[in-house]
Order: structure tokens, then sequence, then C-alpha cells
């Protein structure tokens, strides 16, 4: 009896436009793979289609077909384009058949489970357009899986075996998959394209002298006078388009206390880092006035560069006016107990605590169950967007805030927002932990678009930067987490270094200077401060990390100063003042790479559209593929310090994006502590 394989008919249409919000879980961890760990928590801080033909061409969206009625057809990406397949298979007494292969991000690890009509097993599986499909048939759940024996078409697996192929297809009739909120289908800008770099603005440039102005605290903790004069000045240079991002993250913009604080490390601290707002009308005079900062857009804008701010809205200083006029719009600092209510210390950090709490004895926590409160916050947000033109907020601390403002401010931003610019408006929030249904809880159409990841930072960092445990471990975290945020649906943000956290590039040493990848570095960040690491595998494992992120799904961040390989340890050592010269050989080499990774991101929408598949894995190399808009891209990486042999490729001639030599697969030669990423010539 013949395998049979055929495009069925599509029964029902589904739209693509919108998303959904999928129930949350009630699991505490998706992380089975990360060890166990100590979590510090943050304290601061398209295609058209074309109409029917009926004497002239209509809109397909809005009319349907006018002769018979039908609803019109769907409007997506091809990236998001979905044929039905039917997959058979003899029934011959056989408990179970599955399915395994690349249809679905989770495909290798899930599968389609087929069902026996007595003759045959069946299943009809959504595969992506035109767009091959490597595949495999489990029977009885045995781990021996077989290639279909009654398809011819087949490659090295890389493992001893074969697969079978399902050649690339389009057809008529066609499902959509979720788009996410964050992708405008008429043609504005796909947040998805995005490749985001936090200026930690303080930090970075100082191109006016004249605002710099000292607190008087230890020079680590206080301000070092770069300002938006300064960020200007690098863009109109051109360092963010040569290195290939086209997304700025600011720091809060707005005007902060000049009164030191203590932090809980016993240091005075000044306010340089934007998190102790006092005048939310106000910018930070740091930084520079609202025309200065108006300038900084207007010059990202003119360089096809979006602008993201960072809004704090959890709390204010306790000197601000907000706090001094209307102090029943925030939680007051008693934990019913006889105690202060300071997060960590006389209330917890999670669960109704974490809303009320206050981080510090100085920053009121804003009530907003109180809807004068959550209004006037609104507000003061819609502002900042309507005043400065920016693009997007990166939201600061979003567990600790109740959920209500998160809906009013989307609803407030669709509303008196996009109607004008005519494009979606970003929110990306921060949630410090590695509970994964904690950071999906915010995240949907009517909430973020998306958050920036932490569990995939923090097993990336275990399983690449450290070499602990094994690629396939990697290898299982991403199928789990693909399609795990708004179902998919969400734009979040990947990354392996930022301000809270030590410069990944000390976690990439020969030997870690932390053995935890959670670990804050607060021990070395006044005394016994990291120096900058010799020679080049560090580097080339912090480029390997960055060559995972800028090749997988999401919107990757660099942190300044990581496209160098900056040291650092804990806050404040991790926000040392931008190096601009004076390179190693390492830093130049990893600066190229990230230039380099950006151009094959911006080449290739696969990268940052299509779909991600596992193709295979082991003990230290993972490999991988990217499909959509028509192309495949396959990435086969190897985290060991010796050259591998990394199979799971297509027997076929293949260009390396990275180094632009032809490679043949379905094995490919991978240099230590790098990757391939590789193209159909």
């Amino acid at each position: 009896m013949a395998r049979l394989l055929r495009i069925l008919p599509v029964l029902s249409l589904l739209s693509v436009i919108g998303c959904t919000d999928p129930p949350l879980e009630s699991e505490t961890t998706d992380s089975a793979t990360m060890p166990p760990s100590t979590m510090p928590y943050d304290p601061s801080q398209g295609g058209g289609v074309t109409g029917y033909a009926t004497g002239g061409q209509v809109d397909p969206t809005t009319t349907g077909d006018p002769t018979t009625g039908e609803p019109p057809p769907p409007m997506c990406d091809e990236a998001l384009k979905r044929c039905a397949y039917e997959f058979t298979y003899p029934d011959m007494g056989e408990t179970s058949v599955d399915v395994m292969g690349s249809f679905a991000p989770d495909g290798w690890s899930k599968g389609a489970a087929m069902t026996s009509d007595g003759t045959n097993w069946r299943v009809t599986v959504p595969v992506p357009w035109d767009t091959s499909v490597q595949y495999k048939l489990r029977i009885d759940g045995s781990m021996a899986w077989i290639p279909d024996p009654n398809n011819p078409d087949q490659i090295d697996d890389g493992f001893g075996g074969y697969n079978s192929v399902l050649q690339p297809m389009t057809c008529e009739e066609f499902t959509c998959e979720a788009a996410s909120c964050a992708v405008t289908q008429d043609g504005g800008f796909d947040w998805r394209d995005s490749i985001i770099y936090f200026v930690f603005v303080d930090r970075f440039n100082n191109g006016d002298p004249g605002n710099d102005a000292l607190t008087g605290v230890e020079t680590a903790a206080d301000w070092q006078g770069g300002d938006w004069a300064g960020v200007t000045a690098k863009i109109e240079d051109g360092y963010f388009n040569e290195l290939g991002v086209n997304t700025l993250w600011l720091t809060v913009p707005m005007n902060n206390t000049s009164d030191d604080g203590l932090g809980t490390d016993g240091h005075m601290y000044s306010a340089y880092h934007g998190y102790w707002p006092t005048d939310l009308s106000q910018t930070e005079e740091h930084f520079g006035s609202l025309a200065e900062l108006q300038a900084l857009v207007a010059a990202a804008h003119a360089a096809d560069l979006k602008v993201i701010l960072d809004y704090a809205m959890n709390h204010v200083h306790i000197t601000a006016p907000v706090y001094v006029d209307n102090p029943s719009w925030f939680n007051p600092n008693d934990n019913g107990n006889g105690g202060d209510c300071v997060c960590g210390a006389g209330c917890s950090w999670d669960g109704a605590d974490g809303e009320r709490c206050w981080f510090t004895d100085y920053l009121p926590d804003f009530d907003f169950s109180n809807q004068a409160a959550r209004d006037y916050s609104i507000d003061n947000a819609i502002q900042w967007i309507k005043d400065t033109g920016a693009d997007g907020f990166r939201l600061d601390a979003v567990k600790h805030i109740k959920i209500e403002w998160l809906l009013d401010l989307r609803a407030r931003v669709k509303a008196d927002i996009e109607p004008m610019s005519g494009q979606h408006f970003y929110m990306v929030g921060e949630t410090f932990t590695g509970d994964k249904p904690t950071i999906n809880k915010y995240v949907g159409c009517d909430k973020l678009d998306g958050q920036f990841d932490f569990p995939l930072r923090m097993q990336m960092a275990y399983n690449v930067l450290m070499r602990q445990g094994s690629m396939n471990e990697l290898a299982d975290f991403f199928d789990a987490n693909t399609d795990y945020y708004n179902g998919g649906a969400a734009v979040m943000s990947t990354f392996i270094g930022n301000h809270d956290i030590p410069r990944a590039i000390h976690l990439a040493e020969d030997s870690p200077v932390w053995n935890n990848q959670w670990a804050d570095g607060k021990d070395k960040a006044w005394n016994d401060k990291p120096g900058l690491p010799v020679g080049a595998a560090a580097f080339e494992r912090l480029g390997l990390s960055f060559t995972l992120l800028y090749t997988t799904p999401g919107a990757p961040l660099v942190y300044y100063g990581d496209e160098v390989g900056m040291p650092g340890a804990g806050d404040p050592d991790n926000r040392r003042f931008m190096q601009w010269s004076n390179y190693s050989s390492g830093q130049s080499w990893l600066l190229g790479h990230i230039q380099d990774l950006g151009a094959i991101r911006a080449a290739h929408p696969a990268l940052r559209r299509g779909s991600y598949a596992r193709l295979g894995a082991d003990a230290d190399s993972l490999t991988y593929s990217m499909s959509g808009e028509g192309e495949t891209v396959w990435v086969a990486v190897n985290r060991s310090d010796a050259g591998k042999s990394v199979g799971g490729l297509p027997g076929m001639a293949l260009k390396d994006e990275l180094t632009g030599e032809m490679v043949e697969g379905p094995s490919v030669m991978v240099p230590a502590r790098s990757a391939r990423v590789l193209v159909a010539p």
C-alpha cells in the first residue's frame, strides 16, 4: 500500500490581522533544563491578494467575491502562510504513528499525532508556504524514528540516518498563522525587523560638557557626562548604521533628583541611571533640553533608526511634587505588621506585596488601583510620546504595577497615537525573572508586544558562554520557547547583556568569573574589578552568542559596549563609560562580527520573520533552520574549543554568509567557538 501525500482544500480561512491572548498557565516555571540558581531581582531600576476578476479589480479584504458572496481570503506575509497537507501511512497494527519535523516550531519535539481509520494512519498538518520541510515518522513512540519509506526525497540527517523531504509548495487556499500585534500589515515598520541598541545615555558620549554636574559621590556611581547631544553626534557619524542596529533604546528622559541615595551595597549613588524621577514633565537636565531630545529623534528617523524611550512608571523619588501633593496616589510604606513595606525587607518582591512595596524608603510606589493616579501616569506617558515622536517604550519593572495600567496605556496609544503616526507603537517590558508564565502574563495585543527574554538569556549564558550542560539542553529550550509568549505572536527582545547583570564577556572566559549565570556581580562591583580578557576565546564565545540572537526569532538587543566586549562586574561597574578607541584584537574582531551579523540579518528576511526548526543537536553543537519569505537559512553552531563536523544540513552546496566560503552538506566543518550561517548559493 503506497503512502499518500496530497494538498487538501482548506475548509475554513483564518484571519491574520490581530492576535490571541493565551490563558495563563498554572505551572511556575518552564525552565526545567536550567540548573538550580539564585535569581536576583532588579532593584532599580506581505503579500497582497489580487481582487476577483469581475470586470475590474476590487478590494478582497473588504468585499470578498462579488459573484459568490464567499468571504475574502486572508491577508498575511508569506512567512505566515500555511498550506494543509495530509500525511498517510498504512496501518499495519501500530499502536501510534507521529509525524515529526520542521513544519512547526515544535515539530521535532511534539510532532503531529496520526489517527487510524483501520486502513491508514492520517494527519493533516499546516506546513510553511514555499518552504521545504524535513520530517520523519515515529512509530509506537519509539526513539528510533524512520524516514518515510514511500517518499524517495531524502537527505542525510547528519547522524547516520536520513530525513524525508517535502519540496517547497504553495496552495491556492491557505491559512495564516497568528500575526504579532507589533506587525503592521500596511507597509509600516515591522518590529520583527528590529535590532535594538541600548544607549545608556550618561555613560555613552559627552556632546555638551556644559550640562555636566557632579553630586560628589564615588565616580562609578556619579554622573559622567553623557547626553543627548552626544547620542545625536554618533547617529550623524553613522555609528549605529554601520553597526547594523535600527532601534535605539534611551534611558529614562524625565528629570531626576539631585539628591544622593543609599544603595543596598552601602555606597551612595546619584540618579545617573534615570530611575529616581522627580518632575515627570521635564527633561533630565544632565541629558539636555526637550529640543535636544526632539533633535535626537529627528536625526534618528533621518537615519532610518527607531527610538524607544525607557519609561519608569512604578515610583518617583520622595521629593517629587506629585508625591508631596498627592500622597493618596501612592502605597503607604507600611507592611501592616508594624514595619516598612520595602521590597525584600518588610514586604516580598513578589505577589500582592510586589505591587505595593517600595524599592527603597526614598522611592514611593504608585498605587495604580487609584484611578486618578493611573490617569495622571498614563497622561504623562502619552505626552512624552507626543512631545518627542518616539516610536516605542521600554517599560520598567512591569510586574510591580497593576496590570490595569498596561491595559489603559495600550488603549490610549491605539486611540491617541497610532492614528496620527500610522505606525504600531512598540512596547517591551522588563520583568526580571526566570518564571515564564509571569513574563507572559503581561504580553498581549491589549498589553505589551513583548518582554525581555530573561529565561532565554540565562539558558544561553549557561550553555554557550559558560559551556555547562549540553547544546541539546539549549535546543530543547528553543523548542519550548519559540512559540511560548502570546502563542508565538509576541515580539520578544532577546539579549545576552544588560545594565543589571555583569558584563557577559566574563562568563565567556576560559574560567568564568562567576559560576552562576544569574550572579549579580556585586561582589566585584567596587573592588577586585575584572579587566579585559586576553586572547580570542572569550570574544569568540560572546560573538557566538550574538550569532544565535541574530539568527533566531525575536528583536535582538545589544547593550552598549558589548559590541566590543567591554569588561565590568555588577552595578555600577557594568556601566563604565563607553570605550571608543584602543581596542584589543579580540574587541576589533567582535565589533566586525556584530557588524557582519547586522548585515546578514538585514539581507535575509527569514532570519527576522521566518519559522525556527531544530535539525539536530548534541553535546557541543546545534543545527537549525529559519524558513519564510521564500527562503531558508541554515545555522550550524559549535561551542567547543575544537573544530567539529556538524550535521543536519541539506545535502547540497551552501554558502557561509559569515565567511563567504562554499561548503557541502549534509555535514560541514565548523571551527571552534563559532557558527556557519548557510544559504543556497
